[in-house]
């Protein structure tokens, strides 16, 4: 836990330990499990919800994107691993998510999402998502309230953009970055480069 109780960028991230659902089955997930990997951690409000399906939903169609990109997808919500089994277990057309590619993690005394700076005062988790480095550093982190769900092209964007500049050390992404993009030297030479290339 941070020492003010306040997550920023650039620290480490808090550790956890916890039950998640994976292929239908309860086991132990914990984050540090993932070091010398990229973690896309993701917060959302409660199961057999509205927004969160659409978003659990999108990460998991996607997830060969990720995990093609060294990176595990968690998802953490204060709900009990019966809850997230029951609703993996409907079909996702009867108000269910179906199968996932991803664990699902209980939070049920709300320890991470209290960790991660999350939780609401209604007692649930906001739409945190955070994207955590090899080495377990916080490199970017977003929060949005209940009604707006999150995108996943833009999540898998940033990370690209993380994993570039760490290949890349003397190189930054600038706004709009997309893989094969230009970038630019960190340095007023390089600037003045990359906006006479552009035009």
């Amino acid at each position: 836990m941070p020492e003010n109780g306040c997550l920023r960028v650039g620290q480490m991230a808090p550790d956890f330990t916890a039950t998640g659902v994976v292929d239908q089955e309860f086991k132990e997930i914990s984050l540090s499990q993932y070091r010398g990997k990229y973690v896309v951690l993701f917060f959302y409000p409660l199961d057999f919800t509205f927004v969160c399906p659409t978003e659990i939903t999108a990460f998991s169609d996607r997830y060969a994107d990720f995990s093609s990109k060294n990176t595990e997808v968690l998802a953490v919500s204060v709900d009990s691993k019966y809850s997230h089994l029951a609703w993996i277990q409907t079909p996702r057309n009867q108000g269910g998510i179906g199968d996932i590619a991803y664990p699902l993690i209980a939070d049920l005394k709300k320890e991470i999402c209290a960790a991660y700076n999350v939780l609401n005062d209604d007692g649930e988790a906001d739409r945190g998502l955070f994207i955590i480095n090899p080495k377990g550093m916080v490199m970017h982190m977003t929060v949005n309230k209940a009604p707006v769900g999150r995108n996943v092209d833009e999540t898998l964007r940033v990370l690209q953009a993380y994993q570039y500049v760490e290949a890349n050390p003397d190189e930054v992404c600038p706004a709009n970055w997309t893989p094969g993009d230009k970038t630019m030297l960190e340095d007023p030479k390089g600037s003045k480069e990359y906006f006479s290339a552009i035009g």
